[in-house]
């Protein structure tokens, strides 16, 4: 999945990969990775984000786009809920940390 981020990844399909009910698969995953396969994705998702804000200078829809979500809005929704501050506030507090 990691290397798919971009992809709209159907948890019902990564199931029947590992020849597992979508329950079944959910259920070892979270005993596994301790947390859902949605939950990891998003995390993952956000990470590369900030990885991507961190060294490119692609826009934010890009970056959105690159890293699997479907629209800049619900990136910039996802990426506040999980990292505290926008990308764009993100970005420019990395650029003034490297500067200092």
């Amino acid at each position: 999945m990691n290397t798919h981020l971009d992809d709209e990844i159907d948890i019902k399909l990564l199931a029947c990969k590992a020849n597992m009910s979508p329950r079944t698969f959910a259920r070892r995953f979270r005993e596994q990775i301790g947390t859902t396969p949605l939950q990891w994705l998003l995390t993952m998702r956000i990470q590369r984000a900030q990885e991507l804000l961190e060294t490119s200078s692609q826009s934010i829809e890009e970056i959105a786009l690159c890293c699997g979500f479907n629209s800049p809005v619900t990136f910039r929704t996802r990426f506040k809920n999980s990292v505290g501050i926008s990308p764009s506030t993100y970005r420019a507090k990395f650029i003034s940390y490297l500067s200092s």
